[in-house]
């Protein structure tokens, strides 16, 4: 029997099983099957870009989707004793040339007044902006892979501090995990080894505020995120690596720099974050907000000096949406984003930092860079070699191929004749890497380019999904994406689903 028909049977048995389960308990779960067809050998760009990791195949394809959960009950912030325990499960099967199955989402969590635990692969988000499913994607953790695997604790909610009458109110998180055995550059080891894949562990944390009382039309927000690979320091610099393992990991909690005899003075690991503003206005039948996230990859944001790089954005959403739906077209959600990432505070002219242009995602120990089984986890924007339209110029030690970019980008939501319609739309520029541009990369200081110069390109992405909902919780969907330009190869794609909610 053909391997992906056996693979089809294994997994739409238990389905049917846990179907016939939901409609006699509480839990809430899905089954969808879609068929796609894209271009042979790529899957467009707002296809696959921020979508957790679940990807068609190319060409002709056949995918099957399970979800479940149960959702964690609303507890009150002034009520101590609720207790309330969830689970998320959520699972992908591609049926074509090579058959795969993704564990999407799997974790179990519990909530204790205005806490939540979490372990497991969740679909994670940080960063502050207007709507995720309609933006271009957050900095540092934009939903564009799998989730890596962690244990978390989390004010998931702002919690209004009963001070002032609640003027200010807090939101943030701590988390550990594991990204498993990654490639380590061989030039960094002063242990001789054949092997040079080793274990990584995983930090984040984030701590966001908001300044608003509960009537106030207007709320001001502000935060920061920090994400850290790090690991197996020992088996890469032996001896001459004196902390344990509690002690590299307070040194990457605080980001502190760690130096010896014959270890240059610099960071554990790989960090990279965020510094976020926002502000939020509401009106009579609008709420609008506006966002900024500020980058900092290797330290210039310390100085300012890569100051003009960062996320803008602007969403205007229509708070009555779902009071008139009689009328043929209605609008939910309207957003818009400039993406600027060009400076790194690598021009000759920029201020001067030790450290040298940021070279965003890019990491000169962890030659994967910033990415989670070979998807990034930031920023689709920011473009990997391996997605690239053959023929430019880039540095083969360097995982992305182009991270200075300008980009504009709008998103709808939107309803028509009873149709839900999400559309996005993104021109680009791309100018490579600082190592691939007229002035070279740096570290602290110019040095000559020997990998050529990356010409400008110009790209262009769209996406459409539609969806509309039937009798006894059934939906059908239909998903369209295009590129067009120099950055990707040209591609076109569509997806027909069906959907049945139990």
């Amino acid at each position: 029997m053909n391997k992906s028909i056996i693979l089809f049977l294994l997994y739409i048995f238990p389905i049917i099983s846990l179907a016939q389960l939901f409609e006699a308990s509480k839990y809430k779960g899905f089954i969808e099957s879609q068929v796609g067809m894209t271009n042979k050998y790529v899957v467009p760009f707002w296809m696959r870009s921020n979508q957790f990791g679940s990807i068609p195949a190319t060409g002709l394809s056949n995918s099957w989707l399970i979800g479940f959960q149960k959702n964690l009950k609303q507890i009150e912030s002034t009520d101590f004793s609720s207790f309330d325990w969830g689970l998320n499960f959520e699972s992908r099967v591609n049926l074509a040339g090579k058959s795969t199955v993704d564990l999407i989402e799997g974790n179990l969590n519990a909530k204790w007044w205005i806490f939540e635990g979490k372990m497991g692969r969740s679909k994670d988000l940080m960063g502050l902006n207007g709507d995720s499913t309609l933006s271009s994607g957050n900095f540092s953790i934009s939903g564009n892979s799998l989730g890596i695997p962690k244990i978390e604790v989390i004010i998931p909610n702002f919690y209004r501090i009963p001070v002032l009458d609640g003027l200010i109110s807090i939101k943030g998180n701590f988390a550990l995990g594991y990204i498993g055995k990654t490639r380590m550059n061989p030039g960094v080891f002063l242990v001789k080894t054949e092997n040079h894949k080793m274990e990584t562990f995983y930090h984040q944390k984030s701590l966001y505020g908001r300044i608003g009382k509960e009537n106030w039309k207007i709320n001001l927000y502000g935060g920061i995120n920090h994400q850290a690979f790090w690991g197996s320091e020992k088996q890469i610099y032996g001896d001459e690596f004196s902390l344990s393992n509690f002690g590299a990991f307070y040194y990457v909690f605080f980001g502190k720099a760690y130096s010896s005899e014959f270890i240059g003075s610099s960071k554990i690991g790989n960090h990279l974050g965020s510094i976020d503003l926002g502000a939020s206005i509401n009106l009579k039948n609008v709420k609008i907000i506006g966002y900024r996230q500020n980058f900092y990859d290797v330290g210039a944001i310390s100085k300012l000096a890569n100051i003009r790089d960062g996320l803008n954005g602007i969403s205007i959403e229509k708070l009555k949406f779902n009071t008139d739906n009689s009328k043929p077209f209605r609008w939910k959600k309207v957003l818009v984003e400039y993406f600027y990432s060009k400076d790194q505070a690598g021009y000759p002219w920029s201020i001067t930092t030790a450290s040298g242009d940021e070279d965003y995602y890019n990491n000169s120990y962890y030659l994967d860079g910033w990415t989670y089984k070979g998807l990034g986890l930031g920023s689709p924007l920011i473009i990997p070699s391996k997605d690239a339209k053959e023929g430019q110029v880039y540095n083969p030690i360097k995982y992305y191929i182009s991270n200075r970019v300008s980009a504009l980008h709008v998103g709808f939501d939107i309803n028509l004749f009873q149709t839900n319609l999400l559309l996005k739309g993104t021109y680009s520029k791309h100018f490579g890497t600082f190592s691939t541009s007229p002035w070279g990369g740096s570290s602290g200081k110019l040095f000559e380019k020997p990998y050529g110069l990356f010409k400008q390109v110009d790209q262009f992405s769209f996406y459409l999904n539609a969806s509309r909902s039937f009798r006894n919780n059934y939906t059908i969907g239909l998903i369209g994406s295009a590129d067009y330009g120099q950055m990707f190869r040209n591609s076109f794609g569509t997806i027909i689903s069906v959907r049945k909610e139990f």
